[in-house]
């Protein structure tokens, strides 16, 4: 549970994906929660937020800027609005242009103490079009960091595919991301109750949810090159992959956090998701981690069963990942005897 903190899903995905078709579902979606939207479009005139059905929610605007770059304070700003307003509501949805980096979107519930203590960043739901991906892949950087940043990807426009293309689709996805649910949809018809409220964004739930989350069995770490690509202030090298590392050595949880910080501090620009569950000596509950770049939180959770492994498992997606010197990094944040 989120306690009395006011859950917040992050819609994204490329261009012409379907998010606010998904959005127009959850909006009349017969599901008893009240939202609040913020809809994000690059350009001086937005159209999103007039293609959405008559909804009771509160509907709010920003279009004069991508949010994930120019307007981050004022979505720091809108948000503090919202929490201002004497009119209540159960969560919030923030859906981003379709050229937007999620990365850091998710920092701002990170960097502001009032966002951070009254709202929780429940999911990044990413609606991918199964007809155009591809493409997208090989023209935006953006929509290969939309996919690394899921927690949950609706694959969307599935009748316009063969069912051997959707194959090489999933496997496509699951090279950039292993570690997400993948949910297929026409007209982004998903069930709702699979991805609103689900806490898909604390890694401590998922894993509860779906076992076999931080396995490597889950999806071999892979990797997709793509062509150089700068668009609206971004400049990227777009060449994402993920990697797995564990231990079986308890570890000590102070140096762990330490050493998390430090490579984070130095390596961050390149890590767009960092998630793990340790092990840490002489505590009987898990500590969980993850982090967004060179933001890293962490806190201790759910009690190990009496009958489970206590492997220390560790996820980074991001480039340049350097397995030798992880490993290392891991390897000396062993609890000493």
């Amino acid at each position: 549970m989120t306690g009395e903190r006011i859950p917040v899903t992050l819609l994204t995905g490329y261009l012409g994906a379907g998010k606010t078709t998904l959005l127009n579902r959850i909006l009349t979606g017969d599901h008893g929660r009240r939202y609040a939207v913020i809809v994000n479009e690059f350009g001086e005139v937005g159209i999103d937020i007039d293609l959405l059905l008559p909804a009771e929610e509160e509907l709010f605007e920003m279009n004069n800027g991508c949010v994930c770059c120019t307007v981050r304070g004022d979505l720091i700003r809108t948000l503090h609005s919202l929490l201002d307003r004497p009119t209540q509501f159960d969560a919030i949805i923030i859906e981003t242009t379709g050229l937007a980096d999620p990365g850091p979107v998710a920092q701002t519930f990170f960097v502001d103490s009032i966002l951070q203590e009254r709202l929780v960043l429940d999911s990044i739901t990413t609606v991918v079009d199964a007809k155009h991906i591809r493409l997208a892949l090989a023209d935006s950087t953006e929509a290969e960091e939309q996919i690394a940043f899921a927690d949950q990807i609706i694959l969307n426009k599935i009748s316009l595919v063969t069912e051997s293309e959707l194959f090489a689709i999933e496997k496509k996805l699951h090279a950039i991301n292993p570690f997400t649910p993948i949910y297929r949809a026409d007209r982004a018809a998903v069930s709702l109750e699979n991805i609103l409220g689900k806490g898909s964004f604390d890694l401590e739930r998922i894993t509860r949810l779906e076992s076999g989350f931080l396995s490597p069995a889950h999806g071999e770490p892979g990797h997709v090159n793509d062509e150089h690509c700068e668009q609206h202030d971004h400049s990227h090298d777009s060449s994402v992959t993920s990697l797995v590392i564990e231990s079986d050595q308890p570890m000590d949880a102070q140096r762990l956090s330490d050493w998390l910080n430090e490579y984070l501090a130095e390596h961050g620009g390149d890590i767009l998701r960092a998630k793990g569950i340790i092990n840490a000596a002489g505590e009987h509950r898990r500590l969980v981690f993850q982090g967004v770049h060179m933001m890293v939180e962490g806190d201790f959770q759910q009690p190990w069963g009496p009958e489970e492994r206590r492997q220390s498992q560790m996820v980074f997606i991001g480039r340049n990942l350097n397995r030798a010197e992880l490993n290392a990094g891991m390897a000396a944040c062993a609890a000493r005897p």
